[in-house]
């Protein structure tokens, strides 16, 4: 007989996923409303930057020198005479991308290597694995010293070059992470009943990582991916400031905090505005990261 509830409303009791369930969740929660508005704004930002000024970042005026800001500037203008605010708009688009691309980079990596050391075991879990802790051993900025002074030994990469190889250091010292969280959740998963049932159907190992593993693998990735992009701007930040990271002719927050760390006490504005927005967009992504992994984890509900 038809339930009496479901033919009153005329919908199908179907059972929901975990992401249908997390993103019923997630728009209750005021924090990924907060972080996501945050993060819109600035991915907006990054991509067109003449929505939000029509100024010349490199256009610099000597006679404007680390004046304050005004109705003109509204950020003022730092110690080569470029309007902060012009920079800090298009600087954006630079730490963006080397967040993306570094937690693609990761994630594909470190996801790639993961599920397989997990799913198959063995000797290809102990090879991939004792690679993965020779990274986990190498201290983050003296690697990224190492890999970035090799690749530019030349000295005259283009702002490309440049940011691809921030990329490439970000990755390779940061990718075990993601294999580790990805091993662990295909070992949990390759124990269930649905896997030893498909085994026992005679699927193959390609079909059963790609049809039943990775997709029940997927949420412990998307929470570090999330709370990782956040990570990674800031990573570049720090390799800016400590002068081995992007650089001239790009424009980046991490480039200006470098620029500003002369001038802190005499014209602290030049700090200011460009280390607000970093902050700012790291603490949107960790607090995003934070909502959705809330909202995957069915304890938490």
């Amino acid at each position: 007989m038809t339930d009496p509830a479901t033919a009153a409303t005329g919908v199908s009791a179907r059972p929901r996923g975990l992401f249908s369930d997390a993103w019923r969740d997630l728009r209750r929660r005021p924090m990924f409303w907060i972080s996501s508005s945050i993060i819109l704004v600035i991915v907006v930002m990054a991509l067109f930057p003449s929505l939000f000024t029509s100024a010349d970042p490199n256009l610099g005026d000597l006679t404007r020198q680390r004046q304050p800001p005004s109705a003109e500037a509204w950020f003022g203008y730092d110690n080569q005479g470029y309007d902060i605010y012009a920079r800090v708009i298009h600087g954006a688009r630079a730490s963006i991308v080397v967040g993306v691309l570094a937690t693609l980079g990761v994630v594909l990596l470190g996801g790639v290597f993961g599920i397989l050391a997990g799913y198959y075991g063995g000797w290809l879990d102990t090879v991939i694995s004792r690679i993965a802790d020779v990274f986990f051993g190498l201290p983050f900025v003296l690697g990224a010293i190492v890999i970035l002074t090799t690749l530019n030994s030349a000295g005259d990469a283009g702002a490309v070059r440049i940011v691809v190889q921030v990329v490439l250091s970000i990755a390779l010292l940061s990718w075990p992470v993601s294999l580790r969280i990805m091993r662990s959740a295909a070992i949990s998963a390759k124990q269930q009943d649905y896997v030893k049932a498909a085994r026992a159907l005679g699927a193959g190992g390609r079909r059963i990582i790609f049809r039943h593993l990775l997709p029940n693998c997927l949420a412990p990735v998307l929470v570090y991916a999330t709370i990782a992009l956040g990570a990674f701007i800031g990573v570049e930040a720090t390799l800016s400031y400590l002068g081995i990271g992007l650089r001239p002719p790009v424009v980046s927050w991490g480039v200006m905090i470098n620029d500003a760390r002369t001038y802190v006490r005499a014209a602290p504005h030049l700090l200011l505005f460009p280390a607000g927005f970093l902050v700012t967009t790291v603490l949107a992504f960790v607090m995003l990261g934070d909502a959705v992994r809330e909202a995957l984890d069915p304890r938490a509900r």
